[in-house]
């Protein structure tokens, strides 16, 4: 549904120049909820040496077929748990790709982010990305078109829940037999961008970056030195 994994690499690598990672220090990174890997190959292209962790064997797979040689070691495993990283141990950490807002919980995000400070190097940076939905939509705003060729049609209906919403994917396929149907829910946490920004500083992170690109919020803190 990204389309060319190429192009989604690509992108990924000129957001890490604009935030100025082509010139910072070389080593480790670690991308958190790393899906298929746009983020740890533009990482890797860039000269770090990426560890990246996700909970699905299915996308880490896919992560190997796109990674090459590039110095990348895939990980499965829960974000949460990331008492097998070392103090000071990477140069940056990534978590980017709505994989903020897929956590269990809102209370799991300072955790997270305590856990970040203690892994980042002084110096190091911490590079987050998400889409706010933290604003309720009503009605018929609640039904977002996500993809329509010729092959395959996407939409996605949001019910607004106190703390979380509610995701059901409506997902059309034309096969050999005809079109074929898939739909599935899960849930996402409801932050404001201003709020993660908050629960950085608490974590001792200093935020240096916020935008918005792509529908996405974008946010980047430095561990002082």
């Amino acid at each position: 549904m990204f389309g060319s994994f190429e192009q989604k690499a690509a992108e990924q690598e000129a957001l890490f120049k604009r935030l100025s990672l082509h010139h910072d220090p070389k080593g480790p990174a670690l991308d958190l909820g790393c899906g298929s890997g746009f983020q740890s190959v533009a990482l890797a292209r860039l000269g770090f040496e990426v560890t990246s962790v996700d909970f699905s064997e299915r996308l880490l797979q896919e992560l190997t077929q796109h990674s090459g040689t590039l110095p990348i070691t895939a990980m499965q495993g829960d974000l949460r748990e990331l008492g097998q990283f070392p103090d000071e141990s990477s140069q940056v950490v990534v978590c980017m790709g709505d994989t903020l807002t897929h956590l269990p919980a809102k209370a799991d995000i300072p955790e997270l982010f305590r856990s970040v400070k203690r892994i980042l190097r002084p110096g190091g940076k911490v590079i987050i990305s998400f889409r706010d939905v933290n604003e309720e939509l009503k009605g018929l705003d609640r039904f977002i078109p996500v993809k329509s060729d010729p092959d395959r049609i996407m939409t996605c209906v949001l019910e607004f829940e106190p703390d979380t919403v509610l995701v059901t994917d409506l997902f059309y396929e034309r096969t050999q037999s005809g079109w074929s149907f898939h739909k599935s829910s899960y849930r996402k946490i409801r932050i404001a961008p201003s709020a993660v920004a908050e629960e950085l500083r608490r974590a001792g992170l200093t935020v240096t970056f916020r935008d918005v690109i792509a529908g996405f919020q974008i946010l980047a803190a430095v561990k002082p030195e």
